[in-house]
Protein backbone atom coordinates (compact mmCIF):
# COMPACT_ATOMS: atom_id res chain seq x y z
CA UNK A 1 0.00 0.00 0.00
CA UNK A 2 1.28 3.49 -0.72
CA UNK A 3 0.33 7.04 0.01
CA UNK A 4 -1.24 7.34 -3.39
CA UNK A 5 1.65 6.23 -5.57
CA UNK A 6 0.64 5.74 -9.19
CA UNK A 7 2.99 5.01 -12.06
CA UNK A 8 1.99 5.68 -15.68
CA UNK A 9 4.46 4.39 -18.28
CA UNK A 10 3.18 4.60 -21.88
CA UNK A 11 2.05 1.12 -22.84
CA UNK A 12 1.80 -0.21 -26.38
CA UNK A 13 -1.93 0.27 -26.14
CA UNK A 14 -1.42 3.85 -24.97
CA UNK A 15 -3.32 3.27 -21.74
CA UNK A 16 -0.77 4.44 -19.22
CA UNK A 17 1.28 7.61 -18.98
CA UNK A 18 4.73 8.55 -17.74
CA UNK A 19 6.59 11.80 -17.34
CA UNK A 20 10.21 11.91 -18.47
CA UNK A 21 13.13 13.88 -19.84
CA UNK A 22 15.58 13.02 -22.59
CA UNK A 23 19.33 12.89 -21.93
CA UNK A 24 22.32 11.82 -24.02
CA UNK A 25 21.85 8.29 -22.71
CA UNK A 26 18.11 8.16 -23.39
CA UNK A 27 14.86 8.87 -21.61
CA UNK A 28 14.78 9.11 -17.83
CA UNK A 29 11.27 8.36 -16.61
CA UNK A 30 9.80 9.82 -13.44
CA UNK A 31 6.87 8.30 -11.61
CA UNK A 32 3.97 10.45 -10.55
CA UNK A 33 3.43 10.19 -6.79
CA UNK A 34 -0.28 10.75 -6.34
CA UNK A 35 -0.84 12.95 -3.33
CA UNK A 36 -0.15 16.61 -2.57
CA UNK A 37 2.40 18.04 -0.14
CA UNK A 38 2.98 21.81 -0.01
CA UNK A 39 5.25 24.04 2.02
CA UNK A 40 5.27 27.85 2.16
CA UNK A 41 7.68 30.22 3.92
CA UNK A 42 5.97 33.55 4.67
CA UNK A 43 5.90 36.31 7.31
CA UNK A 44 8.41 34.76 9.66
CA UNK A 45 6.94 31.26 9.61
CA UNK A 46 7.21 28.09 7.52
CA UNK A 47 4.21 25.79 7.12
CA UNK A 48 3.98 22.38 5.49
CA UNK A 49 0.83 20.38 4.87
CA UNK A 50 -0.54 17.40 3.02
CA UNK A 51 -3.80 15.65 2.25
CA UNK A 52 -4.87 12.34 3.79
CA UNK A 53 -5.76 10.16 0.81
CA UNK A 54 -4.16 6.74 0.43
CA UNK A 55 -4.70 5.19 -2.99
CA UNK A 56 -4.09 1.60 -4.03
CA UNK A 57 -4.39 1.44 -7.80
CA UNK A 58 -7.73 3.07 -8.59
CA UNK A 59 -9.17 2.52 -5.11
CA UNK A 60 -9.16 4.90 -2.13
CA UNK A 61 -8.01 2.78 0.81
CA UNK A 62 -7.76 5.48 3.51
CA UNK A 63 -8.87 9.10 3.71
CA UNK A 64 -7.16 10.43 6.84
CA UNK A 65 -3.51 9.35 6.67
CA UNK A 66 -0.93 11.75 8.13
CA UNK A 67 1.93 12.35 5.68
CA UNK A 68 3.59 15.09 7.75
CA UNK A 69 6.17 14.13 10.39
CA UNK A 70 8.27 16.10 12.89
CA UNK A 71 11.83 14.89 13.42
CA UNK A 72 14.93 15.83 15.38
CA UNK A 73 13.25 17.07 18.59
CA UNK A 74 10.48 18.78 16.61
CA UNK A 75 13.02 21.02 14.82
CA UNK A 76 12.55 19.51 11.35
CA UNK A 77 9.28 18.79 9.56
CA UNK A 78 8.98 16.47 6.57
CA UNK A 79 6.24 15.61 4.13
CA UNK A 80 6.35 12.68 1.76
CA UNK A 81 4.73 11.38 -1.40
CA UNK A 82 5.06 7.82 -2.64
CA UNK A 83 5.01 4.32 -1.20
CA UNK A 84 4.30 4.48 2.52
CA UNK A 85 6.78 1.74 3.42
CA UNK A 86 9.48 3.37 1.28
CA UNK A 87 8.76 6.80 2.75
CA UNK A 88 9.06 5.54 6.34
CA UNK A 89 12.32 3.76 5.47
CA UNK A 90 13.69 7.01 4.06
CA UNK A 91 12.51 8.99 7.08
CA UNK A 92 14.40 6.62 9.38
CA UNK A 93 17.54 7.08 7.28
CA UNK A 94 17.08 10.83 7.23
CA UNK A 95 16.63 10.99 11.00
CA UNK A 96 19.87 9.05 11.38
CA UNK A 97 21.62 11.59 9.11
CA UNK A 98 20.24 14.43 11.23
CA UNK A 99 21.88 12.83 14.26
CA UNK A 100 25.16 12.52 12.35
CA UNK A 101 25.02 16.18 11.28
CA UNK A 102 23.09 17.99 14.05
CA UNK A 103 21.92 21.46 13.12
CA UNK A 104 22.92 21.00 9.47
CA UNK A 105 19.80 19.96 7.58
CA UNK A 106 21.24 20.60 4.08
CA UNK A 107 24.23 18.34 4.83
CA UNK A 108 21.97 15.62 6.23
CA UNK A 109 19.72 15.84 3.16
CA UNK A 110 22.72 15.73 0.81
CA UNK A 111 24.14 12.66 2.53
CA UNK A 112 20.75 10.94 2.33
CA UNK A 113 20.49 11.78 -1.37
CA UNK A 114 23.97 10.34 -1.98
CA UNK A 115 23.05 7.08 -0.24
CA UNK A 116 19.70 7.00 -1.99
CA UNK A 117 21.34 7.27 -5.39
CA UNK A 118 24.26 4.89 -4.86
CA UNK A 119 22.97 2.20 -2.48
CA UNK A 120 21.44 -0.70 -4.41
CA UNK A 121 18.68 -1.31 -1.87
CA UNK A 122 17.83 2.37 -1.38
CA UNK A 123 17.62 2.94 -5.14
CA UNK A 124 14.49 0.79 -5.17
CA UNK A 125 12.67 3.09 -2.74
CA UNK A 126 10.03 5.17 -4.47
CA UNK A 127 9.18 8.39 -2.64
CA UNK A 128 9.86 12.12 -2.57
CA UNK A 129 10.64 14.11 0.58
CA UNK A 130 9.93 17.76 1.30
CA UNK A 131 11.98 18.94 4.28
CA UNK A 132 11.79 22.21 6.23
CA UNK A 133 13.43 23.69 9.29
CA UNK A 134 13.70 27.26 10.53
CA UNK A 135 16.15 28.20 7.75
CA UNK A 136 15.74 25.78 4.85
CA UNK A 137 13.15 24.35 2.47
CA UNK A 138 14.46 21.31 0.58
CA UNK A 139 13.28 18.73 -1.93
CA UNK A 140 15.14 15.40 -1.70
CA UNK A 141 14.80 12.86 -4.54
CA UNK A 142 16.09 9.42 -5.41
CA UNK A 143 18.00 10.89 -8.36
CA UNK A 144 20.47 12.39 -5.90
CA UNK A 145 18.92 15.86 -6.07
CA UNK A 146 18.66 18.27 -3.15
CA UNK A 147 16.81 21.37 -4.37
CA UNK A 148 16.01 24.56 -2.47
CA UNK A 149 13.26 26.69 -4.08
CA UNK A 150 14.04 30.37 -4.55
CA UNK A 151 10.74 31.68 -3.18
CA UNK A 152 10.26 29.21 -0.32
CA UNK A 153 7.27 27.52 -2.02
CA UNK A 154 7.57 23.80 -2.76
CA UNK A 155 4.99 21.23 -3.82
CA UNK A 156 5.34 17.50 -4.51
CA UNK A 157 2.97 14.78 -5.64
CA UNK A 158 0.44 14.69 -8.44
CA UNK A 159 -1.30 17.82 -7.13
CA UNK A 160 1.92 19.64 -6.29
CA UNK A 161 1.94 21.99 -9.29
CA UNK A 162 -1.69 23.00 -8.67
CA UNK A 163 -0.92 23.75 -5.02
CA UNK A 164 2.22 25.73 -5.88
CA UNK A 165 0.34 27.86 -8.41
CA UNK A 166 -2.40 28.57 -5.88
CA UNK A 167 0.11 29.39 -3.14
CA UNK A 168 1.99 31.87 -5.32
CA UNK A 169 -1.25 33.62 -6.25
CA UNK A 170 -2.30 33.81 -2.60
CA UNK A 171 1.12 35.13 -1.56
CA UNK A 172 0.79 37.94 -4.10
CA UNK A 173 -2.85 38.86 -3.58
CA UNK A 174 -4.15 37.65 -0.20
CA UNK A 175 -3.54 38.73 3.41
CA UNK A 176 -2.99 35.25 4.89
CA UNK A 177 -0.48 33.49 7.14
CA UNK A 178 1.80 30.72 5.90
CA UNK A 179 -0.40 27.97 7.36
CA UNK A 180 -3.55 29.55 5.92
CA UNK A 181 -1.96 29.72 2.47
CA UNK A 182 -0.92 26.07 2.68
CA UNK A 183 -4.41 24.96 3.69
CA UNK A 184 -6.22 27.06 1.07
CA UNK A 185 -3.82 25.95 -1.66
CA UNK A 186 -4.24 22.28 -0.77
CA UNK A 187 -8.01 22.73 -0.89
CA UNK A 188 -7.69 24.17 -4.40
CA UNK A 189 -5.45 21.27 -5.46
CA UNK A 190 -7.98 18.78 -4.03
CA UNK A 191 -10.62 20.31 -6.27
CA UNK A 192 -8.49 19.50 -9.34
CA UNK A 193 -6.42 16.39 -8.57
CA UNK A 194 -8.46 13.21 -8.04
CA UNK A 195 -5.69 11.66 -5.88
CA UNK A 196 -5.87 14.51 -3.32
CA UNK A 197 -8.62 14.96 -0.72
CA UNK A 198 -9.73 17.57 1.79
CA UNK A 199 -8.48 15.83 4.94
CA UNK A 200 -5.60 18.27 5.30
CA UNK A 201 -2.96 18.32 8.04
CA UNK A 202 -0.73 21.39 8.43
CA UNK A 203 2.29 21.94 10.69
CA UNK A 204 4.03 25.28 11.25
CA UNK A 205 7.19 26.57 12.91
CA UNK A 206 8.83 30.00 13.20
CA UNK A 207 11.61 30.89 10.78
CA UNK A 208 15.04 31.95 11.98
CA UNK A 209 15.35 35.69 12.51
Amino acid sequence: MGFGRVSYPWSAAGLVRTMGRFTETGWIFMQTHSTTILTVRHRGAVAIGGDGQVTLGNTIMKADANKIRRLHDQKVITGFAGSSADAFALLERFEAKLKDYPGNVPRAATELAKDWRTDRALRRLEALLAVVDEKHTLLVTGNGDVIQPTDGVLGIGSGGNFAVAAARALLAHADLSASEIVRKSLEIAAGIDIYTNLNIAVEEMPCAK
